[in-house]
């Protein structure tokens, strides 16, 4: 079975979906491997890397060729139509909010599996990109306000006089958000945090957070630790309770999504109008429609004397770390899928069933 890795065409993306060392391993256990010309270099992997650990560097047309083409993000119409007939897409597809991709493909006659569709279960851990891509998130949104702030999160006293901690707002306590307490209170801030799902409080507790209790109501809706549903009343209870520490907070960092909906408005104008002057918002939901009120995809804007930074794909600003744990989950998964010789098809496997998202005749 030859395995296809393209350059992602998506702007702003640094990641592949192999490294070296992944391909070295796939090599070994019987599979080939294509990469195309320079398909690593934002990632810091180069093509020679890529040579010695066995693969063959090919141009555009004949990456596509392969039998199983591996990408980070959904493909664009021209990459699917370079697909030949029965191959296998795996990638990032949000087929949920993408029905034109689903359609693409299936008029291309390809099969597709969708890494953000792995079902969370124990036994496909090692395959949950979406965690090992939230984690990394997580860190780098604390460094990106940290940096952007101008004063620091740890408590300091000088010979001047003492520093107060900077007090840091997190919404969200998925595996993004309690990666973003956790590096939050290693460099010394007070953390604060909202989440929906009462179950968390103990874990946001754990990592030494504060958790902003907000009584729940049946509107709520989990399947799979994601939140599927919610109301606007409670919503709207959330975000009277969570006004005064956003009022108070230095830094508010918001990761709250709803798989194939639009994200959950969390702070509104007048929640940014009430910030101290120089305090930073994260908005990390920006591309599913945002959190925050005012927050701008892919920019960094001031408000009322408040930056509102709308980064979209922070996994890419750290794509070293990133792309390594997205090629060790795509081989983990590829290696259930498959043998050297081709898919197994299990269809009622749970894995299977849950990231297949188009079938071929």
């Amino acid at each position: 079975m030859i395995l296809g890795v393209p350059k992602e065409l998506k702007e702003r993306e640094s990641r592949v979906a192999l490294t070296p060392d992944v391909v070295k391993s796939l090599i070994a256990s019987g599979y080939q491997v294509k990469v195309e010309t320079d398909a690593g270099e934002k990632s810091f992997y180069t093509n020679e890397q890529y040579k010695t650990a066995g693969a063959e560097i090919v141009d555009k047309d004949n990456v596509y060729g392969s039998d199983v083409v591996l990408k980070v993000n959904a493909p664009q119409p021209a990459e699917i139509s370079k697909m030949k007939k029965g191959a296998t897409l795996i990638s990032f597809m949000w087929a949920a909010t993408n029905p034109e991709l689903v359609e693409a493909c299936k008029q291309a006659g390809i099969n597709a599996f969708s890494m953000d569709a792995v079902p969370r279960i124990s036994r496909a851990q090692k395959m949950d990109a979406l965690s090992s891509q939230a984690n990394l998130a997580g860190y780098k949104a604390v460094l990106m306000c940290a940096d952007t702030i101008g004063k620091i999160l740890p408590m300091m006293t000088t010979a001047a006089g003492t520093i107060r901690p900077s007090k840091v707002v997190i919404f969200g306590a998925g595996v993004a958000g309690l990666q973003a307490i956790a590096t939050a209170k290693r460099l010394g801030a007070v953390v604060e945090v909202s989440d929906i799902r009462p179950e968390t409080k103990e874990q946001v507790q754990s990592l030494g957070g504060k958790f902003i209790e907000v009584k729940g109501d049946d509107s709520i809706k989990i399947e799979g630790g994601y939140v599927k549903g919610v109301s606007e009343e409670f919503l709207k209870r959330q975000q009277e309770l969570v006004a005064k520490h956003i009022r108070e907070a230095d830094i508010v960092i918001t990761t709250a999504l709803i798989p194939g909906k639009k994200a959950p408005l969390l702070v509104t104008e007048d929640m940014v109008k009430s910030m101290k002057n120089g305090s930073v918002i994260l908005d990390m939901a920006v591309e599913q429609g945002g959190n925050v009120a005012g927050s701008e995809l892919n920019k960094t804007i001031q408000k009322n004397g408040v930056t509102i930074i709308g980064e979209s794909n922070i996994p890419s600003t750290l794509p070293m770390n990133a792309s390594d744990l997205y090629a060790k989950n795509i081989q983990t998964l590829l290696l259930h899928l498959t043998t050297k010789d081709g898919f197994k098809w299990e269809m009622e496997e749970e894995i299977t069933k849950g990231s297949l998202i188009v079938k071929s005749a």
